[in-house]
Parts: structure tokens; C-alpha cells; sequence
């Protein structure tokens, strides 16, 4: 099996994706996962693809993150992750789908006004 590149954003988060057969393990940034996400919830977020396609283990993942938090981090793997998957096997996109994995969170940090503290923030507003 050839390796299978795919990207996943969330936020300001950008996720690049190498899926190839091995024995399970993830690699961010050349880190464990357990070592970049030392938080139990984000290292589950990470693995959440392969748990509903029961696949754990078979595959490698070597991944470059960059950009964002850390929570956002993670969320845009899931998303790389998922789409390597289905790129692999078109019949996982329907299990990854109705599991909410394959839609791309559009939310973005709103730019900030000019003339205005933040980007809906005003000034107090002074009537005398």
C-alpha cells in the first residue's frame, strides 16, 4: 500500500496527513501522540476514526500540524485522518459521515473593526 496524503483544517489549524500500514502508531511534529497531546480527550479525539471503523492499529499516521490551539489541533487530524481513510477505502465514508467526521467546521475568528475595540465590541456609549 502506497502512503495516502490528506489535509484537515479547524480554526487556524492546519493538519497534514501521511497514512500508510503499520502496527498503530501516530506520529505529530516527530512526537508521540502521547507526548504532543498529553490530554487524555484529545489523544481519544485523535484516535476517534479508527475506533468507529475498527481499525486500531493497522495503520500508521504520520502527521504535520501547524497553526492554532491545541484542541483545534486535534480536530483538524480527526478531519485529515478521516478524509486519508476514505481516499484509502470509499466504503468507510458513510460510518466516518454519520459519525460526523468528514464535515469541516467553517467556524473562523470574525476580524476585528476599525474604530471599534474588538470585532463587535463598541466603545460605552456617552448620551451628555
Amino acid at each position: 500500500m502506497a502512503t495516502i496524503n490528506a489535509i484537515g483544517r479547524r480554526k487556524a489549524a492546519i493538519a497534514r496527513v501521511f497514512l500508510s500500514e503499520g502496527n498503530g502508531e501516530i506520529i505529530i511534529n516527530n512526537k508521540d501522540v502521547k507526548t504532543y497531546f498529553p490530554v487524555g480527550t484529545l489523544q481519544f479525539i485523535v484516535e476517534q476514526p479508527f475506533n468507529v471503523l475498527e481499525v486500531v492499529g493497522k495503520y500508521k499516521v504520520k502527521a504535520n500540524l501547524d497553526g492554532g490551539g491545541i484542541k483545534g489541533q486535534a480536530e483538524a487530524l480527526r478531519l485529515a485522518i478521516s478524509r486519508a481513510l476514505v481516499l484509502l477505502d470509499e466504503t468507510n465514508k458513510p460510518k466516518l459521515k454519520a459519525a460526523g467526521f468528514m464535515t469541516r467546521d467553517p467556524r473562523e475568528v470574525e476580524r476585528k473593526k476599525p474604530g471599534r475595540p474588538k470585532a463587535r465590541k463598541r466603545f460605552q456609549f456617552s448620551k451628555r
